[in-house]
């Protein structure tokens, strides 16, 4: 037993109401459990209790055994006065009483005693067993000998509560970024999609990297494509030490002055080759990246304002220049092929970044308009495929589009890997079930 399983059976009334009574005999009827309360003081508030012929309301406290009031000083603590049932799953106080209200300016006087009702034998084997199961199991997902009997309603209203959960999650970090650029959302931008074009490995280098150019610098060099080139690329690190081709020459030439008259301090951060397919090299995502700042102008407020996802898709179809149809590295010739972002990717950063940060604008301004387009444009784009979402497909869940997909991904990273299945939605059907 657990206090946080403890709260959920309290909560959801998970136990043998029949015949309730006190540890001192006197009946209990639950009229209404509380509110559950995540800050400080009593677990439950707002509760209803009818014991013995009066009826209280005020706040219930929950404990694995009843000696844990004392131990957490409770009797020491005026937010407890308004407790009106102590809770707990087994009773371990013998003859003494020890649920005891603070007594203002009288410590040496006892307070009043609060009665206690003890659930230990009141609660199903099998909701129990299958909780024990859930918290010992390597699986998956802890519940997935079960999964398949949580109907499809269950499901949707879950997965869709989860999106929103994860785009939420997103908009703070992005809220919290704005305290830091004095609101500059183009800015944000800019640094969120650098980290995308990072890919999970250089993620952070990517988005370092972003924040070490001023974007109006990057405003002021982006019809020149070398420049800008020469400026994501060197503020990487990727153009230190010496190149035999011409075009790496040139570009370690422009850096050096650029990096010495914006006076642009080193990242210290270091991008990775290893294990990757050439196509997502660092250097290759960079100069699309360039590409897609030498193409582009505004690009945040032209995607506030489009209508159509098939806009967002050409203004990121981009494609390197040509040294890179040749290359994946500097000074290592390939053979020929079109450094294009490819749809897949493009689709990535539709997921990743271009809807969870119109989310975020239209929460933060408060215009659902700009919500209701991001939701859209997830609903309109195909499903991501990973080892998570193939999992799920594996136990019978739906994975049609980018929504269905965001939503399996929020599912296992924020609740089953952490065994939160308390609070969740496909667990609580269960446990209830």
């Amino acid at each position: 037993m657990t206090e946080r399983l403890l709260h959920f059976i309290w909560q959801f009334q998970y136990f043998n109401k029949g015949e309730l009574a006190t540890t001192d005999g006197e009946t209990v009827q639950v009229l209404f459990p509380g509110q559950y309360n995540t800050n400080q003081g009593p677990d439950f508030s707002d509760a209803k209790i009818r014991i013995g012929k009066t009826t209280w309301a005020g706040t219930v406290e929950l404990h694995i055994k009843t000696t844990d009031w004392a131990k957490h000083n409770h009797q020491l603590d005026k937010n407890y006065n308004n407790v009106i049932l102590h809770v707990v799953w087994e009773d371990d106080s013998g003859l003494k009483p020890t649920a005891i209200r603070y007594v203002p300016d009288k410590k040496l006087e006892p307070g009043t005693v609060v009665p206690i009702l003890e659930l230990k034998d009141r609660v199903s084997k099998i909701l129990l067993q299958r909780y024990e199961e859930w918290m010992n199991s390597g699986s998956f997902i802890p519940c997935e000998k079960t999964i398949h009997r949580v109907g499809e309603l269950t499901w949707n209203s879950w997965k869709d509560r989860l999106l929103i959960e994860r785009l939420l999650r997103k908009a703070r970090i992005i809220e919290n970024y704005l305290t830091h650029n004095k609101h500059h959302w183009e800015e944000i931008f800019w640094w969120m999609l650098s980290r995308n074009f990072g890919m999970k490995v250089n993620a952070d280098a990517f988005e370092a990297m972003a924040k070490s150019i001023p974007i109006i610098v990057l405003a002021k060099h982006k019809n020149q494509l070398h420049q800008v080139e020469a400026l994501l690329l060197g503020q990487a690190g990727l153009l230190e030490g010496k190149f035999t081709d011409d075009y790496p020459v040139i570009l370690q030439k422009e850096y050096k002055f650029y990096k010495n008259k914006y006076q642009l301090k080193p990242t210290n951060s270091t991008v990775f080759f290893l294990r990757m397919r050439p196509g997502n090299f660092p250097t290759i995502r960079l100069a699309q990246l360039a590409m897609l700042v030498h193409q582009s102008t505004h690009l945040f407020s032209k995607i506030k304002e489009a209508n159509s996802i098939k806009d967002i898709k050409e203004w990121f179809d981009v494609t390197a220049n040509d040294y890179w149809h040749y290359h994946y590295r500097f000074d290592e010739t390939a053979s020929f092929k079109k450094k294009t972002l490819g749809a897949a990717i493009i689709d990535n950063i539709i997921i990743n970044t271009v809807a969870p940060f119109l989310f975020a604008y239209g929460n933060y301004h408060n215009e659902h308009t700009y919500k209701e387009k991001a939701l859209k444009w997830l609903e309109k784009i195909s499903a991501e495929n990973n080892h998570i979402t193939k999992g799920f497909q594996k136990l019978g869940a739906k994975n049609i589009n980018a929504i269905d997909s965001q939503s399996l991904l929020e599912l296992k990273n924020e609740y089953c890997n952490t065994k939160r299945c308390l609070e969740c939605g496909v667990g609580y059907v269960l446990l209830k079930t």
